[in-house]
């Protein structure tokens, strides 16, 4: 299909252009003679867009002989070629029109007349089709170039999305290595420990499998999902692990990428309830305000030890997945104030409509 038949805007402009043009013709019938103008006009507007719909074919033309990849005079030959072509057909399809009309005696012309007029529309038509041409070669540009920057989005969204596989596929068994380091240690010394543990992880999996295989899901989902993983380290960590849970009305019905908080509150244990003697608290908080959801996650920290740089691989991992899905819209901030260790996450406010919170 010509892409003028794709949308009505070109379409109605493409027509205008040539309204303008019958105009143009009109003009010079009636300048040249003695006939009316309105005469004139019902001549020669017919004519003239006739001739814009066969100038469509032009479309066809450019595409067989692409302009950067054709041969010059290979090129040159087809276009003179269409355009001598397509101005044979004007005046072979104006001829029955100008004899109806100077049969009903809208314009007196003889024969001569006739076919000077005639001659005339075979020369104008030969340029009005290489304008014809070039426009529909600006047109092919366009598409082309258009065509280039959907396909380099789409390449762009397929490697996100593979990266973002990747990054995802690790979350698990990073955690899943840990938990049976802990197990492992249970074992021995602790059996009963060692099997709620186990019971606990087989929880956790079954429902990070369940939302890790979505794109999306509620902060309360995610967080219900932290509730099963905070379950595993309280068999490990007994009392020493306090947890704090701060929330605005509301917010657990904002979507994040699934998988997002529990390598920040595992980072959390890790680095800092496992390394002091008497645990401490992590603190989970969440806020709306002015379109952007902020999380944060904070747990107690020895002033006397040295800064984590990197903050392990699942830190790590969480930045490089909100780059790949939200690129410029999220912001990830790691800041170490006195005895407090925080991960402050920043993401657009999207609300699940009419889904739950998932409630905790």
């Amino acid at each position: 299909m010509h892409p003028f038949f794709r949308r009505r805007w070109p379409l109605a402009l493409y027509l205008g252009a040539w309204i303008l043009i019958g105009l143009m013709f009109t003009a010079l019938v009636w300048l040249a003679g003695s006939v009316p103008f309105e005469r004139a006009l019902l001549v020669m507007e017919p004519v003239v867009l006739v001739y814009g719909l066969v100038c469509l074919s032009a479309y066809w033309v450019c595409r067989k002989h692409p302009a950067g990849t054709t041969p010059a005079p290979r090129l040159a030959n087809a276009v003179i070629v269409a355009a001598l072509q397509a101005s044979a057909m004007w005046v072979a399809l104006s001829a029955p029109w100008s004899a109806l009309v100077t049969r009903l005696g809208v314009i007196r012309a003889d024969r001569d007349v006739l076919l000077i007029g005639f001659a005339a529309l075979f020369v104008a038509g030969v340029p009005l089709y290489l304008i014809s041409v070039a426009v529909h070669y600006l047109l092919l540009t366009f598409e082309a170039s258009r065509e280039a920057e959907r396909r380099a989005l789409e390449s762009q969204v397929a490697a996100r999305e593979a990266e973002v596989r990747a990054l995802r596929a690790q979350l698990n068994p990073h955690f899943l290595f840990n938990s049976l380091n802990s197990i492992n240690a249970l074992v021995g010394a602790h059996p009963e420990a060692a099997r709620r543990m186990c019971e606990s992880l087989g929880d956790f999996l079954r429902q990070t499998l369940a939302l890790g295989a979505r794109e999306s899901v509620s902060l309360g989902e995610e967080l219900a999902l932290v509730d099963r993983y905070l379950a595993i380290e309280r068999v490990r960590f007994g009392e020493r692990l306090r947890v704090e849970c701060r929330l605005e009305p509301a917010v657990e019905r904002c979507l994040v990428p699934p998988l997002l908080l529990q390598p920040l509150v595992e980072n959390a244990i890790k680095h800092g309830i496992a390394e002091r003697i008497e645990g401490g608290t992590v603190r989970i908080a969440a806020a709306r305000h002015d379109g952007v959801l902020t999380i944060e996650v904070e747990n107690d920290a020895d002033p006397d030890a040295r800064s984590r740089r990197g903050a392990g691989v699942g830190l790590a991992n969480v930045r490089r997945r909100l780059d790949a899905l939200e690129g410029r819209d999220t912001r990830l901030d790691v800041r170490r104030i006195a005895d407090q260790f925080r991960v402050t996450l920043t993401l657009p406010a999207r609300v699940a409509e009419g889904g739950a919170g998932g409630g905790r």
